[in-house]
């Protein structure tokens, strides 16, 4: 259902049966799991212009890594992390 490097990759699926006897079938609720302030292999910088997927690229070598930046940095909203200029983003690489 998803990409291997999907966020979303490992999640269970389950299924809901309606009141007219169709099902559907969706992923569980994924949630942020904590961050170990001991995983950081690198802190960037943001500058003007940068967007996560770029951070991401550089320094993880795949911008669709960008969710793991989020994760590790306690990001809801990946924007929040690159909104302001001189933000630190901590990165790290999570377990896949």
């Amino acid at each position: 259902m998803f990409e291997p490097t999907s966020r979303y990759a490992d999640l269970e699926t389950a299924t809901l049966t309606l009141p007219d006897g169709s099902d559907v079938r969706y992923v569980r609720r994924r949630f942020l799991p904590a961050a170990d302030p001991g995983v950081a292999f690198a802190e960037h910088t943001v500058t003007e212009g940068e967007r996560l997927d770029h951070i991401a690229a550089r320094y993880l070598g795949d911008p669709e890594l960008f969710w793991q930046l989020c994760d590790v940095n306690n990001a809801m909203q990946p924007d929040e992390l690159t909104a302001e200029l001189g933000r630190v983003v901590r990165v790290a690489l999570l377990p896949v």
